[in-house]
């Protein structure tokens, strides 16, 4: 029997106080969904807004961007971070061309068997491009879940299988009102139920979150930070992507021995670009963007 004592309260704040983001309008297509979903991940909103802007006036569909060399999708990445994200997309966008006719498959096992795409991202693209009922578990819901249903300030640091229950028991049972579900519970942890400062004056649920009436009791510490990035191989490996995504072809290794000093780091990180696919060595020793 369904029994969601949060639906109506989270639903009624999502319509009232949703962002106005270009992916959830209706005539968003599947592969814009799609494309948001990826940039979405470890990355905010205000970064990904124009980067998804820029991408999709440029590659529209997936055949667009599978027309291109994957150094394109590198370089059109900039600095957003995370860049094999922009590789997977480019997987993504063939293996679909190749596959699926050029349309962003609507089975959640379709999804989730294109490169680089997880229970999560499967699941909230079927839910969100094509209004199916899936259980939707990313950072923020599962705060807002531990919070209210569990009493918990922050949840595992892994998911666990009782998280997944519980999201599948809160589930609407109308596939459209789950997809909606989704998207509202999202976005009450993006808003309101923040991991630093919740704003529980603002909460639609406030009065009946297990862990506000518990007196907001401390659990595991404060929330957990990213990496510093100064100093960091990611801030190396960022700034030899800098130099081959400005260049117009490939460069020779002076041009990226420019960037950082330390030598041991540098060449550490040059060949993690390497390994992961970002980098192409060619035979007369410059770099180039992967083809």
């Amino acid at each position: 029997m369904f029994d969601n004592p949060y639906s109506t309260a989270i639903l009624s704040w999502y319509q009232a106080n949703a962002r106005d983001l270009p992916w959830r309008r209706p005539d968003a297509s599947p592969w814009s969904i799609l494309v948001s979903e990826i940039m979405l991940q470890q990355t905010p909103v205000v970064r990904v807004r124009p980067a998804w802007e820029a991408w999709m006036d440029r590659w529209p569909t997936p055949a667009d961007l599978a027309a291109e060399p994957s150094g394109e999708a590198v370089r059109m990445w900039n600095r957003l971070g995370y860049p094999r994200r922009a590789l997977n997309l480019h997987a993504c966008a063939r293996e679909i061309v190749d596959r699926h006719n050029g349309e962003v498959p609507d089975s959640h096992a379709d999804l989730l068997a294109l490169p680089g795409i997880g229970p999560y991202t499967a699941a909230a693209v079927a839910s969100f491009a094509f209004g199916q009922r899936h259980a939707i578990l990313d950072t923020n819901v599962r705060r807002v879940l531990a919070r209210a249903d569990t009493g918990i300030e922050y949840p595992p640091k892994t998911q666990s299988k009782a998280e997944l229950r519980l999201a599948e028991s809160l589930l609407p049972p109308e596939a459209d009102v789950a997809a909606l579900w989704g998207v509202a519970i999202m976005e009450l942890g993006a808003l309101v139920c923040t991991a630093r400062s919740p704003a529980c004056a603002d909460c639609p649920i406030a009065d009946k979150c297990a862990w506000r009436l518990a007196g907001k009791p401390a659990h595991d510490g404060p929330p957990r930070r990213g990496q510093t990035y100064a100093g960091t191989d990611r801030q190396v490996r960022g700034r030899l992507l800098a130099v081959l995504r400005d260049a117009s072809g490939p460069v020779h290794k002076p041009a990226l021995d420019a960037v950082w000093d330390e030598p041991v780091q540098r060449e550490r990180a040059l060949d993690a670009l390497v390994a992961d696919g970002l980098v192409d060595p060619l035979d007369d020793g410059r770099y180039a963007l992967p083809g």
